[in-house]
């Protein structure tokens, strides 16, 4: 990003400056200091790194923010659509354009009000200016979950580019009974991963495409609430995880077409105590996740570790914990989990978004009203 002199003078000295804050970490591969980059965020929810070297916030309430690594957090972008902020609901994740650098487009997943009590998941793109005062501008919606539904839980929701340029949308079934089952319903969005292109229409090779009564951006189906995604490094696959109810929390590897069993089969139970569906945790047409836990973590956002910032740690995926804050650091061995650690267990925050920067630190968004960006780095 190029911005006019004086702001960009302002901006190399605010990332010239110390960290607000740090503190080490002993792990069990190595020791980490964990820096507060940025305070006074209202419960962010998606992170993404901009080519200058300042953060793009969402802010569930609503707001999309630049930060710049001294922490300076800016007013809130003009441009964003209208958000529904309920419950779970609101502005959630972001994601730059692969051809940013060319043509600044910037996409963002949200809760859309419908017609009464109702909503759903939505996407829209817009281009963030270069200017004093950045904005999003020539804002469209590219995707619309179907059908809305009255609830404000389970809007899933995170954005993924990949090595082809198809962006997959990880989404939520509303949570309601008699909602939820519309996850193993072909002519509903709920409990999907969808596949599209950067402008909204669909790939001829999804795996629905001409199929009767089946929508044409389902990528696979029978998921829950879908809050963590990344890409894998090497195979380029679509990894995901989601909220099982009572445990049962999940890591998949969505493949085209695939059914991954909610809410027939889970590892977890009802609120209640009762059983899910079956009472089963796995049946035949449908895939077992390659990581469960039990009792949930509730799991959030996700990232491959491939940088060099700590050799101790590359390979290892990361997923960040709601329900029992902290990171949790898998080993893998190809596609299976070998080992957990769980990390920043006594910071006592909720962990919402975990990305691998460009610098190879890791970065992490705490889930609260007074909410930080916090980077880890390997401890000198």
């Amino acid at each position: 990003m190029t911005f006019p002199g004086r702001f960009a003078i302002a901006l190399l000295a605010l990332s010239l400056a110390a960290p607000a804050a740090a503190q080490t970490v002993e792990t069990e591969k190595t020791k980490i200091r964990v820096e507060t980059v940025a305070t006074g965020l209202k419960h962010p929810w998606g992170l993404a790194f901009l080519p200058d070297g300042n953060f793009l916030v969402t802010e569930r309430p609503g707001f999309l923010r630049i930060v710049t690594p001294g922490g300076k957090v800016s007013n809130a972008l003009y441009g964003v659509p209208e958000v529904d902020v309920r419950g779970q609901g609101g502005l959630l994740d972001v994601a730059l354009d692969p051809d940013f650098e060319k043509n600044r487009l910037v996409y963002l997943s949200y809760a859309e009000k419908g017609e009464g009590n109702t909503n759903g998941t939505a996407v829209a793109r817009g281009h963030l200016t270069q200017s004093l005062s950045p904005q999003l501008r020539n804002v469209e919606v590219i995707f619309r979950q179907q059908p809305k539904k009255d609830s404000h839980l389970h809007f899933g929701s995170r954005l993924v580019f990949d090595n082809d340029g198809h962006l997959f949308i990880a989404l939520g079934e509303r949570s309601r009974v008699g909602m939820r089952e519309e996850a193993q319903a072909l002519n509903s969005h709920l409990g999907k991963v969808v596949r599209i292109m950067p402008d909204g229409s669909v790939p001829e090779d999804n795996p629905f495409v001409g199929a009767d009564g089946a929508l044409p951006e389902i990528w696979s189906y029978g998921h829950r609430n879908q809050q963590g995604a990344a890409l894998h490094p090497e195979t380029g696959k679509l990894w995901t995880n989601e909220h099982g109810p009572r445990g049962g929390d999940e890591i998949n590897i969505p493949e085209a077409g695939k059914n991954y069993g909610w809410p027939i089969v889970s590892y977890g139970r009802e609120y209640s105590g009762f059983a899910v569906g079956s009472g089963e945790s796995s049946a035949p047409g449908m895939e077992d996740p390659i990581h469960y836990w039990t009792p949930s973590i509730g799991v959030s956002g996700m990232t491959f570790y491939t940088g060099d910032a700590i050799p101790e740690w590359k390979g290892s995926l990361f997923v960040g914990g709601l329900a029992r804050p902290g990171v949790y650091r898998l080993t893998l061995d190809g596609e299976r989990v070998t080992g957990e650690e769980r990390l920043l267990a006594d910071m006592g925050s909720r962990i919402r978004d975990v990305r691998q920067g460009p610098d190879g630190a890791i970065y992490i968004l705490t889930d609260e009203e007074d909410g930080k960006l916090l980077r880890i780095v390997k401890a000198e």
